[in-house]
């Protein structure tokens, strides 16, 4: 993924507000990158513009050499589903499918056969294979999380979007949802673009980017493994 001079610009009243200028960097295949900064300093407004899922005010995002702003909205989806795997803070589970049904749905939008065995087999990745037929209420957080992380990396994506993906969960329950989650990442050889605000989590990826007032104030290399 390339990102070069992003900027997003908002209407606030009828006055501008500005919310990112100029963000320039580039992630490499397999690399680990995370995303710190204060509350409000556009994080979550990056990583949306990262997806597709919003458009740039100026500068491009290229994903696998296209820039997304090129496309359609429905060619963004479907670059998106080919693509990408999400893991957010709220797990953003459809409480109508059980454990297995979430992460089949990927798989079939997708168009993959054996979408059911496939997602089987992810959920008993993640330490879920009792709990195939069970709903999203009637998981715990780091359930419903690891049911995320099966339904993210199942469709074998080039990239993962995380989204404070320990933000809900209790200390050590994070802890555990955050080994799972590199430990996946390293096994499939996937990029990771991870937001958190805890530095210990910053500290286990390859690089880490700090947001300032929507602005890149620093890049640098990370103090610890990814893994």
């Amino acid at each position: 993924m390339e990102v070069v001079n992003l900027g997003k610009t908002v209407d606030n009243g009828g006055a501008p507000l500005s919310i990112l200028q100029d963000i320039t960097f580039s992630v490499g295949a397999g690399e680990a990158l995370a995303i710190v900064g204060a509350s409000g300093s556009g994080k979550s407004t990056l990583l949306g513009l990262l997806a597709g899922l919003d458009l740039p005010s100026s500068g491009t995002v290229r994903l696998d050499g296209v820039t997304l702003a090129d496309l359609d909205e429905d060619a963004r989806a479907v670059r998106r589903g080919r693509l990408l795997g999400f893991v957010f803070q709220s797990f953003q589970l459809l409480p109508a499918l059980t454990a297995l049904e979430n992460v089949m749905l990927p798989l079939e939008l997708a168009g993959a056969t054996g979408a059911g065995d496939t997602a089987r087999q992810w959920l008993e990745r993640v330490g879920l294979g009792q709990r195939l037929r069970h709903y999203p209420k009637h998981l715990s957080g780091g359930e419903q999380q690891r049911v995320a992380l099966a339904r993210a990396f199942a469709p074998v994506p080039r990239l993962v979007l995380a989204d404070e993906p320990t933000g809900n969960l209790d200390a050590v329950t994070g802890r555990q949802i955050i080994d799972l989650m590199f430990d996946l990442n390293a096994k499939e050889g996937t990029t990771l673009i991870l937001v958190t605000h805890d530095e210990a989590i910053a500290a286990r990826c390859d690089r880490v980017l700090r947001l300032q007032a929507g602005e890149l104030a620093t890049a640098e290399l990370a103090s610890g493994p990814a893994g």
